[in-house]
């Protein structure tokens, strides 16, 4: 008596699965990369809260120094500057598969050619909410009192994710497109220096004006004021979650389909 076989969609769900694991494995194996990536933004953390702290209060409330105040406001832009450090790991890691030739294996095998990219981004985006979960805690150690529901923390949870979705598929682009792991370092650092050009340090409005059009409307801005309303209980704004909503699907469409005509091509290493 014969079975019938799995279908192409069992297929294609067992082969994102077995490429999941492989690279939650491979992190667990060695987690030196993703602990250096998640370095920087603690130690931000801490300098800017412990050093810079009531200075920048200061300034952002107009004159009341207030360590507290600030690492409500800060807080939500160090979550952000973490998912821009950790989708840079995906680079280097997606160009160490394409420079050690594992890429060139799996293009031989009989899995989904889709599965090979998928198992790297679902496995960035958990250990990014897994980092981020660090990251906070330290943040509640150190003072910071979010004010949400439990609805808007499902829709803060959410926003990190989608976000964290948009830039690994363009750290994954990234990673195909470079010719080795330290250009791949060098090509993602745009991404990661966005953070540092928004609303994550201090408010736009006290940006010089030929500036500040830039750091109010690229895509980090409106992502950290959505968080910010979202954990601080002050209200997103419809224009801030129109803005998250819109540049996540733009950068998510744009990062799978570069990463996936750079995986189509023939190797070049």
């Amino acid at each position: 008596m014969s079975t019938a076989s799995p279908s192409p969609r069992a297929h294609a769900l067992r082969d994102n699965l077995t490429m999941l694991r492989r690279n939650l494995l491979h992190a667990r194996r060695y987690p030196s990369l993703t602990l250096n990536l998640l370095l920087t933004p603690v130690v931000l953390l801490l300098l800017f809260v412990y050093v810079f702290g009531n200075v920048m209060s200061a300034g952002i409330t107009g004159g009341h120094a207030d360590r507290s105040d600030y690492v409500a406001y800060l807080v939500p832009g160090i979550l952000f500057l973490t998912l821009a450090m950790t989708s840079l790991g995906t680079s280097v890691s997606v160009a160490t598969d394409m420079t050690e030739g594992i890429m060139a294996r799996f293009r031989t095998m009989a899995i989904s050619r889709a599965s090979v990219l998928i198992g790297h981004v679902l496995g960035t985006v958990i250990q990014t909410l897994m980092a981020l979960v660090l990251v906070l805690g330290i943040g509640l150690a150190i003072g910071f009192r979010p004010d949400a529901t439990p609805v808007e923390w499902i829709a803060a949870v959410g926003l990190m994710a989608l976000v964290s979705l948009a830039l690994t598929w363009i750290a994954v682009g990234i990673g195909l497109a470079s010719p080795n792991p330290e250009g791949a370092s060098n090509m993602g650092y745009p991404l990661v220096m966005l953070p540092f050009l928004s609303s994550a340090f201090v408010p736009v409005d006290a940006m010089p004006g030929w500036f500040r059009w830039f750091a109010e409307y690229q895509p980090f801005s409106p992502f950290i004021e959505t968080l910010r309303g979202l954990l601080l209980g002050s209200g997103i704004g419809t224009r801030n979650a129109v803005l998250s909503l819109a540049w996540c699907l733009v950068l998510i469409a744009l990062g799978y389909l570069w990463s996936r005509a750079q995986f189509s091509r023939e190797p070049r290493r």
